[in-house]
């Protein structure tokens, strides 16, 4: 009976995410990925269908089961080894943006008067690696699929004008295919992004980038670990003011029924990447259902959030992912001059 229950929603988030896919293939460059694609398609079926009740449990379970599913996957095309191939420079560089991504966020975020979920899921989606941090981290901290949403269309459109002026900015500095790399593969955000311009540049520094986009995706661990805590201080805090005693709240509120366990199997999976054999095809497919669940989580997202509800928020978001972005690019190349890569 829960099956069909859940087959409405989960059937039509597979069907957009398909078309998504499909979308993506025909596009000459691919300059935007299926997930951004998918969650656009869903946000247009949502203006004309609204919020349906038939749909609603399977959109849920796909938003929030299928996306941590995908997630655990993702993580056996991450080897922990690549941290030592791509060396201390890039990690160096990854170090001050993420501190930027965060620090200047919450910040930033103070200043425009974002909840503190849509400010850090924007910085998330900067300083991490675009869509995979932002659906990884929105479970843990309960964000609401606009959030989500407004994050996801943040980075993607910084990254757009990224794909077009990091090529045009790399040649004018005279940078090295690896400077460049390093540069690209640390402050654009999505993969799919990284990728194209990283390639735009030279094949050596689309090789370098992706090498750097798999690094940084690693510290997605750490990330969701920490907002695991934050989230569960905040709501001790609440139920605290809410008045709820001392037993009463340790037995609601425990990090046991908080911690987000899926990152466990993210973890697992890159071990097992790391140091046991797995044929490339394994890996490449595995690669490849992960991205496509993931396509799915976004088009149940998309599907559940209003284009007037984005709208409430006003241009504040946008703001704030453009001076995150415009930030890091500039704290990125600004650590290459001074460890000599520029």
């Amino acid at each position: 009976m829960r099956l069909v229950k859940l087959l409405p929603g989960l059937v039509l988030s597979v069907v957009i995410a398909f078309v998504a896919v499909w979308v993506e293939n025909l596009l000459p460059i691919h300059l935007i990925g299926g997930a951004v694609i998918a969650m656009f398609l869903g946000m247009f079926i949502n203006h004309f269908v609204g919020q349906n009740k038939w749909l609603a449990p399977g959109l849920k379970f796909t938003s929030k089961k299928v996306l941590k599913f995908a997630i655990i996957l993702l993580g056996l095309s991450l080897n922990i080894n690549t941290i030592l191939n791509v060396g201390k420079m890039s990690l160096l560089v990854m170090i001050f943006t993420l501190a930027t991504c965060f620090g200047g966020g919450y910040f930033i975020g103070k200043a425009l008067g974002l909840n503190w979920k849509l400010s850090n899921l924007i910085s998330a989606g900067t300083g991490i690696c675009g869509g995979s941090a932002i659906a990884a981290i929105a479970p843990t901290i309960d964000a609401e699929d606009s959030d989500v949403a407004y994050a996801m269309s943040a980075t993607f459109l910084f990254d757009m004008a990224m794909i077009v002026l990091f090529p045009i900015m790399g040649r004018a500095l005279g940078m090295t295919d690896q400077a460049f790399g390093i540069w690209a593969g640390t402050a654009v955000n999505d993969t799919s992004s990284v990728v194209a311009t990283g390639y735009a540049f030279s094949e050596g520094a689309g090789d370098y980038a992706t090498m750097v986009k798999l690094t940084r995706t690693l510290s997605i661990i750490p990330t969701v670990v920490a907002f695991a805590f934050i989230q569960l201080r905040l709501k001790k805090k609440e139920a605290a003011a809410a008045g709820q005693a001392g037993d009463a709240l340790r037995a609601n509120f425990s990090i046991r029924k908080i911690f987000p366990w899926f990152i466990l199997g993210f973890l697992a999976m890159s071990v097992v990447a790391s140091f046991v054999s797995i044929p490339a095809g394994v890996v490449s497919n595995t690669k490849s259902i992960s991205k496509f669940l993931m396509v799915c989580a976004l088009a149940a997202i998309g599907l559940n959030t209003s284009f007037a509800s984005m709208k409430k928020s006003g241009i504040r978001p946008m703001l704030h992912g453009f001076i995150i972005s415009a930030l890091v690019v500039v704290v990125a190349l600004l650590v290459e001059m001074a460890i000599g890569l520029v």
